[in-house]
């Protein structure tokens, strides 16, 4: 057994498979064959081992042919030794531990980088040895799996996805519902990872140091995402304890969901708050609904653009925002304008920049690509005649930007006048606050803005200096520091003086630690991933705003973010003890 501790980044315990996602071309499957088909087994691997060979023999004598005098070719060489000193050990394997050849191959090779791996390499040796040992696992493994596996997607049974690091493209590409947990080399609490997986109620760690390398495909693992606690190959007694706390926890969500559903969400001394949802996807809509949100209060729009090659269209845009605003049957629905760059990168829209957090994002990068800001445009305006659609500008800094945003509105909307298009003239237009310039500048953008919307994972991340998916630096990354607290009750405070209404949408919004301070300071919508509209209703459901005032007085009276956190978890503790 061994245990492994990461940045836990959505809440909840799942036992199961790990599935290697950066690696594997296909599911691996289960790891015990029954004892009947060893030998067919053993077969099946010395087969593969046989064409694995012939492969590498043919590439050999390319080489040879090609390069007469060179010695790449006895790169190779060695590949078919390494194939070959393998046999001995996973033919054992499937004898002796009934092992499949896909899971004993996995598990040898990664045994062996390990031990690579864990030495000093000044020359650069080991590094270039465990290519070649990943190389020849890869070419094993398709061999394998070409005579026998399913392909991720025809999966039939739910694993635990383990990846370095996952792009936007890759989550999106993933079918979520054979997904039981993440796990992470790379990351924070803010990654596209932690998003996908809160909004899902997927338990996830990420920051696990070449997990990748310490954990095979089929291996049995423990995800306690709240924790931050990664279990492999667990004995029986910590099974037995984590199946017990993973059944409290779903029952927990589950009657935390049920309780909430049907109740206002108001504080107890009955001020109103909306509590809206965040959403990538049109059918991520119900969820919402059925979750109890008042509204989408950020609808994501970057999913419809990660196939450059195949852009979308404004019908197909269109036809997308007006699904979504047809299942809120009448309750807002705010639309971000396309927010590439950075961590959301899209080849062929966002160029490679060497500072991207810094560079070409938001709505920079839609002045530059004006093709796509007028389609978006034309689709967003023409499916507000579908409900209540609100428009929301990503990376703003300044007010020049907000005018010139809105001049570009102004003429889409004329040439659709004059098209007889049906739109509401009358839509809200308003600005994400996740830059500094923009948070201390606030009551100046309230000139020209209807509204403002505090996106705190950029926010934080600009406030502390923090790349937000560094997870060698995750400590740093601190939503609860004193110069973060101060700056959000600046911007709300600056959102009343203007009778400018004022959300925020980032994660820190879904986060029950935040919900009674953030009501302090005057917040009265928050946006936050569907799963977390239950256990942020029943803090706000508990507290009246007298109270909540007095937690954001005291919070902001601390020195440092630990205490800030401490004081606040001690204050939720007694509204949802099941959370710690």
């Amino acid at each position: 057994m061994q245990i492994l501790k990461g940045t836990p980044v959505s809440p909840g315990i799942v036992i199961g498979e790990a599935f290697l996602l950066d690696f594997e071309e296909f599911r691996m499957p289960r790891r015990a064959v029954e004892p009947e088909a060893i030998e067919a087994e053993v077969q099946r691997f010395e087969n593969a081992v046989d064409r694995v060979v012939a492969e590498i023999s043919e590439d050999v004598k390319r080489l040879e042919e090609s390069m007469p005098d060179g010695d790449l070719h006895l790169i190779f060489n060695g590949h078919i030794a390494i194939v070959r000193e393998l046999v001995p050990t996973v033919v054992d394997s499937i004898r002796k531990y009934r092992f499949t050849p896909e899971h004993a191959v996995s598990k040898k090779i990664r045994q062996t980088i390990k031990l690579l791996t864990s030495r000093d390499d000044p020359s650069g040796f080991a590094a270039r040895i465990v290519a070649d040992f990943t190389d020849v696992e890869k070419r094993l493994l398709r061999v394998l799996f070409g005579r026998r596996g399913d392909s991720k997607s025809g999966a039939a049974g739910k694993s635990i996805v383990f990846a370095r690091d996952l792009t936007p493209s890759q989550t999106m590409a993933l079918d979520r519902t054979k997904i039981l947990g993440f796990v992470t080399e790379f990351g924070g609490k803010t990654s596209h990872t932690a998003i996908l997986a809160r909004a899902h109620g997927i338990p996830a760690v990420v920051g696990i140091a070449d997990v990748t390398r310490e954990v095979s495909g089929g291996d049995t693992v423990i995800v306690d995402g709240t924790k931050g606690i990664l279990i492999v190959e667990p004995d029986g007694e910590t099974l037995k304890k984590y199946r017990a706390l993973e059944k409290s926890f779903i029952s927990f969500e589950k009657r935390t969901a049920e309780e909430m559903r049907a109740q206002p969400s108001e504080t107890r001394d009955g001020i109103a708050v909306a509590l809206l949802a965040n959403i990538e996807l049109p059918e991520e809509a119900k969820g919402a609904r059925e979750f109890g949100a008042g509204g989408i209060g950020l609808f994501r729009t970057e999913f419809l653009y990660f196939d450059a090659r195949n852009l979308p269209t404004e019908k197909e845009q269109f036809e997308k925002y007006r699904s979504v605003l047809q299942a809120m049957d009448g309750r807002p629905v705010t639309i971000r304008a396309l927010d590439i760059g950075a961590d959301k990168d899209v080849a062929g829209i966002a160029s490679p920049e060497r500072n991207p957090f810094l560079g070409l994002r938001g709505i920079r990068l839609l002045f530059e690509r004006m093709d796509l800001f007028r389609t978006q445009l034309r689709a967003v305006l023409r499916a507000s005649a579908f409900g209540k659609a609100r428009l929301m500008f990503p990376m703003i800094s300044t007010l020049e930007e907000v005018k010139q945003a809105k001049a570009i509105v102004a003429d889409v909307r004329e040439e659709l006048d004059a098209e007889g298009a049906s739109f509401d003239p009358e839509m809200p237009i308003g600005v994400m606050i996740e830059v500094p310039s923009a948070a201390i500048a606030a009551d100046i953008l309230c000139s020209e803005a209807d509204f403002l919307s505090i996106g705190t994972n950029d926010l934080v991340q600009y406030v502390m200096a923090v790349d937000r998916v560094n997870e060698k630096i995750a400590p740093l990354y601190q939503p609860g520091h004193p110069a973060v607290l101060r700056l959000l009750r600046s911007v709300i405070d600056a959102g009343a003086r203007a009778e400018r209404p004022v959300a925020m949408c980032g994660e820190m919004s879904g986060d029950p630690l935040f919900t009674a301070l953030l009501l302090g300071f005057g917040l009265r919508s928050f946006s936050v991933v569907p799963s977390a509209i239950p256990e942020v209703k029943k803090v706000l459901r508990s507290v009246t705003i007298a109270e909540a005032k007095q937690i954001a007085q005291d919070a902001l009276a601390l020195p440092d973010a630990h205490q800030v956190v401490e004081y606040l978890t001690e204050k939720t503790k007694r509204i949802i003890p099941e959370l710690f």
